[in-house]
């Protein structure tokens, strides 16, 4: 992915996911791994935190200590 400067890199991630997930491309019950976006989008844990915060804040994953961010169902919210 080749950010644009003039955006947070955070949001623009955030907005990747997003569009994967409502296109089905991560369906409910996909793992979103904090480890592989870090290293898929070559970014701090910081900013990956921003982004599965904001996903969670939306609907879109839901976190389960110990086991990771989960795509949510269509009815999960």
């Amino acid at each position: 992915m080749e950010f644009d400067p003039t955006r947070p890199k955070w949001r623009q991630i955030r907005d990747e996911i997003a569009r994967k997930i409502e296109t089905g491309e991560y369906p409910p019950g996909y793992l979103i791994s904090a480890v592989q976006l870090e290293r898929d989008y070559e970014v701090a844990r910081a900013t990956v935190q921003k982004v599965t915060a904001s996903l969670r804040a939306d609907g879109l994953i839901r976190t389960e200590t110990g086991m990771g961010s989960f795509v949510t169902g269509s009815t999960e919210k």
